[in-house]
Formats: structure tokens, sequence, C-alpha cells
């Protein structure tokens, strides 16, 4: 696809750092275990900020960082599984946030946990033409869903929002795109019932909670990312050896690397920072992307590789020329 522009990016992690030794006084785990299993030594959550207004944030960011004033935006997608409500959606209170209630606006959530970013991209980008500027978010408090008597995913998760302006403008530079999923791997990674009760609270139903098979979802991870990565290779027409940069879905470094060894792909081409954030499910793309970005890590017209998967089991890539 030809016309795709992504003007601006941004992110907000929540409030509060949670350091490993923090973790460690209210489950049975140290920092050695977390560091050597994950890669993550903190993480951020929230305590007083919902989805919605860390994605508000993230958003005014990205805004910002496009240059564009707020009332250009026509469309706002929120990627995110931890909404604030079942209903309103969580982008009709960043709409309401923005101040933009009175102007046309389509917007609208959907969820596919973890590659929810990449997923609000490719329909973002689909938009273009009959749009001309979008806005994508992926918001999250996980802290929301996590049971914190099970050290298999408290440690993992974090809070944070990534927001991404999409813009439709005369460019010969293409963007390619590649997704699939597998319903049939539903109880690997999932939450029951929907996590909408309120932050940090300890009287939720076990039903809210976030559960996982790690070692299913490890093995499930580094095949489809890694699929992901070739299929949207094939699409564009290019080999590993012409990607400037890659920025995977912030899950575990023991997945990272080993699909970077996979295909020799040198992890100096790998974009990482979830030793600060850990997993912010649909926030981690967004906000790796922000932060390779602002680091000057991404260049003008360096190719990325935007991979990632999540609960369902859903897995897309999303090359892109700056």
């Amino acid at each position: 696809m030809k016309n795709i522009r992504i003007i601006g990016v941004g992110h907000k992690p929540a409030e509060t750092c949670v350091t490993n030794d923090m973790l460690s006084e209210i489950v049975d785990t140290n920092d050695e275990w977390i560091t050597t299993r994950t890669g993550i030594k903190t993480r951020y959550f929230s305590e007083n900020k919902n989805t919605s207004e860390l994605g508000y944030e993230a958003a005014l960011n990205a805004i910002k960082d496009a240059g564009i004033d707020k009332t250009e935006v026509e469309a706002i997608i929120v990627a995110t599984m931890t909404p604030d409500n079942a209903m309103p959606s969580t982008a009709c209170l960043i709409q309401e946030m923005l101040g933009l209630n009175d102007q046309k606006i389509m917007a609208f959530d959907m969820n596919a946990a973890c590659n929810g970013f990449i997923s609000a991209l490719q329909v973002g980008s689909s938009l273009l033409g009959r749009f001309k500027t979008v806005l994508v978010v992926g918001a999250e408090t996980n802290s929301k869903i996590l049971d914190f008597a099970d050290r298999s995913t408290c440690i993992l998760f974090g809070d944070g929002a990534g927001a991404a302006v999409l813009r439709y403008e005369e460019c010969e530079k293409e963007t390619f795109m590649y997704s699939n999923s597998m319903g049939d791997n539903k109880n690997i990674l999932t939450c029951k019932n929907n996590g909408l009760t309120p932050l940090m609270t300890s009287n939720r139903a076990v039903n809210n909670y976030m559960t996982m098979q790690g070692n299913d979802v490890f093995r499930f991870a580094i095949r489809v990312m890694e699929e992901a990565i070739i299929e949207v290779l094939k699409e564009a027409n290019l080999t590993i050896d012409d990607i400037d940069c890659i920025i995977p879905h912030q899950a575990n470094i023991r997945i990272i690397k080993h699909v970077a060894k996979s295909m020799n792909l040198p992890m100096e081409k790998v974009f990482v920072n979830l030793d600060k954030y850990g997993n912010t499910s649909s926030a981690s793309i967004g906000i790796a992307l922000s932060e390779a970005k602002a680091q000057g890590v991404i260049k003008e017209n360096d190719k990325v590789i935007l991979v990632g998967f999540g609960g369902g089991f859903t897995y897309s890539s999303y090359l892109y020329q700056f």
C-alpha cells in the first residue's frame, strides 16, 4: 500500500514504577529469577489513571510529534483488552478528552490482546483515503487483571500507552502488512471475564484474572513471529538484510533472542525496552516505536518491521519505510 505515512508517535507509561525487588515483597520471586527468565527489571502500574487517561496522554504526545492540530484527527482507533468500560468505548472517551466532540469523528475500540497495536495500525492504514488523518492508540491497565499471587503472570505485565498519527500523503514508499490468527489456541492465554473492575482492588472475581500457559506461549510465539517476518518480507520482495530495525512485541527477552538467532538477525537491529516497561500488551509496540524514534534509532528512509502476537491467538507484521 502506498500513501501511508506515520507522521507522529508518542507514549505514556503509568505513574508508579515497580521494581522486581518490590514484587518480591508480595509474591515468591526475586530480581535474579525475573531478570534471567524474562529480561524485565521494572514495570509501571497505574494507581489513579485508567486506560483512557493513559491513552489520551500518549495521543497528545503523538499529535505534538506530528506537528498538527488535534482538530485534524478524523478517526480514533484504540487497541486495548483492559478498557475503562464495556461501553462507551475508550476511543470515545479519548475523543472527549481531546475536545473533539464538535466535529465528525469515527471512534472505536478493538481487541487483539498484545497484537493490538499492529492490528489497529493495519485497520487505520486501510481507512486512509477515506480519512486524511487517523489516530491509533494502544493502551492498557493490565494491573486490573493480574493475580498478584501468580508469579507466572504478575511479574511480566505493566501499564501504559503508545500512539501513532497516520496520514494520507502522496508517497512512493510502500507499506506492507501480514496477519493471521488461530482461534484453536484460545486457552493458552486468556482472561475469562472482562476485567473492568476498579484499579488495583483485592475483591475481584477469580475469572477476572489473566491466566497463561507459559511454555505453550513461548513455543507459539517463536514460530509465528518468524512466520510474520518472513511473510511480510515476501510481500515486499525484500530480505532480512534489507531491514534496518525490527520492533517486536516486548513479551520476553528469550522469545526475542530466539527469533533473532533463528533468522540470523543481529540483536543490534532489534529494539528492546521491555527491561523498563515489561509487557504492556497492546501498548507494547507503540511505546517501543515512540522510544526508538526519540532515541534516534530510526532514521529517515529506514525500513522497519513491527511484529507481534497476542492472545487469541493472533499475530501480525507491518513493514514501513520512514
